[in-house]
């Protein structure tokens, strides 16, 4: 995938007729930096990624797009696995890929004592179901224990967090409308 990724960067690069540096310069990111994610030496947050397609004049989707417009069967060996600046959550994406998604499925792992990141807002709605451990999601500064076994749906225009008290990672599904990657 990040491959894909690499190149798709690469060719839309030239495409633009943009040097290394000059893409440098739009996104704020050093020519090393680039170059190493061009060659897939270096692995790339999504908030990079989204300078990137920002400079680029696309949207991040095309960086996730497979070759086919409908791709309703994601195999296991298909998910891809992200992670977001400012967060210490890892994600993996669950979604098929076709025009017009409404919502944006994944399983988020939090390591043991951290939060997901700080606590923000989006629009639409979030839905999460706890697989393994427990987490303390924080809705408009009530605090509310989820363990395993458990969900919360809430409007996701309410600032909210997550954060893992335990020893172990947490695992869960999360849902969010719209799709976000």
């Amino acid at each position: 995938m990040m491959n894909e990724i690499s190149e798709k960067i690469r060719n839309l690069r030239r495409k633009n007729n943009l040097t290394l540096k000059e893409l440098g310069e739009k996104t704020g990111l050093s020519v090393s930096f680039l170059s190493q994610v061009e060659n897939g030496t270096s692995s790339l947050a999504i908030t990079s990624l989204k300078k990137i397609a920002d400079a680029l004049g696309v949207s991040i989707n095309i960086f996730f797009e497979d070759c086919q417009n409908n791709n309703f069967h994601v195999k296991s060996e298909e998910q891809h696995v992200l992670k977001m600046e400012g967060s210490n959550s890892e994600f993996i994406l669950l979604s098929g890929k076709f025009s017009d998604r409404a919502m944006e499925p994944m399983i988020v792992s939090i390591p043991p004592e951290k939060a997901h990141g700080h606590k923000f807002n989006h629009p639409g709605e979030e839905f999460i179901y706890v697989l393994e451990g427990a987490v303390i999601v924080e809705v408009d500064g009530t605090e509310y224990v989820v363990k395993a076994g458990d969900s919360m749906h809430y409007p996701s225009m309410i600032p909210h967090v997550w954060k893992n008290p335990l020893k172990q990672t947490a695992k869960l599904l999360s849902i969010v409308t719209p799709p976000i990657f």
